[in-house]
């Protein structure tokens, strides 16, 4: 009974997750619809929700062509972020020198702003070069200090404990980096995951963001084909309706890559991290 009753619960809580949001958005729709009609707002000021939407499937081979390549490039800027991030990571953990080294310029890289790198990155790479790295460098940071705070935060007792079971000379560098690597196998790994799969829901964004801003950066410049190219294109020839539909693309397409990471992280923690457990009524 008790389980049916806390199944109960649970389904009530998603149902409700689901539909609070999709409730206010269509409330603030048919808002933004009344005001447009009742006001007799002209489409080039501010287009209804409605126009928007068939702009969206009047233009879609076009808007999904671009949907695509900015996806990708998204894509391909979280991969290299997260196979960086993470292997730094795992060198900060295994070596300070490389961690007071390098960790500077990463820190570096991460508060100097990405508007101001990519017209730089523009004129020394290649353009989609360029684009792809201004994604990975704003999805970069926060994979990397995530994994590196989850990597240090395993209980010093039980790395004392562990390394009991395999202490190594003092003398035998060898041997010391193999406990070091047992230790982040075994200890480290499975503490750093919560940490990790925090660091990449923010990274999926920001990913985003830099792959937008770097387009908007080589569309100004007569080049690009991504969705932020389509709304410079679109401001240059007021065709405010299609800017509108790229900007929902872009937050449908923002939307869904959270989800993706959120689901994820769901189904890694569920069962024994505290954060993914489901909470009694």
């Amino acid at each position: 009974m008790a389980g049916k009753a806390r199944s109960r619960a649970v389904t009530s809580q998603d149902i409700l997750r689901i539909v609070l949001p999709m409730a206010v958005v269509a409330a603030a729709l048919a808002c933004w619809e009344l005001y447009v009609r009742l006001g007799s707002v002209p489409p080039y000021v501010l287009p209804a929700p409605s126009l928007v939407a068939r702009t969206v499937v009047a233009d879609w081979p076009l808007l999904s062509a671009s949907l695509l390549v900015t996806l990708r490039t998204t894509a391909l800027g979280l991969l290299l972020a997260v196979a960086g991030g993470v292997a730094l990571a795992v060198l900060f953990s295994l070596s300070r020198l490389v961690e007071y080294s390098l960790y500077p310029f990463a820190v570096a890289m991460q508060v100097t702003p990405v508007i101001a790198i990519a017209p730089l990155l523009l004129i020394y790479l290649p353009q989609e070069t360029a684009v792809l790295a201004c994604a990975w460098i704003v999805a970069f940071f926060p994979v990397l200090s995530n994994t590196m705070l989850g990597l240090q935060s395993v209980d010093r007792g039980l790395i004392e404990l562990f390394a009991l079971y395999g202490a190594p000379a003092a003398t035998d560098p060898a041997a010391r980096l193999k406990s070091r690597l047992r230790i982040l196998w075994y200890l480290r790994r499975p503490a750093a995951l919560p940490a990790f799969l925090a660091g990449l829901r923010i990274a999926v964004g920001l990913s985003l963001i830099g792959a937008v801003v770097a387009e908007m950066a080589a569309g100004s410049a007569g080049a690009g084909s991504g969705l932020a190219y389509r709304i410079v294109e679109s401001q240059y020839r007021l065709n405010i309706p299609r800017l509108f539909a790229a900007l929902a693309l872009l937050a449908g397409a923002g939307i869904g890559l959270f989800l993706l990471t959120a689901a994820l992280s769901r189904r890694l923690l569920r069962r024994w991290h505290e954060s993914a457990l489901v909470q009694e009524p």
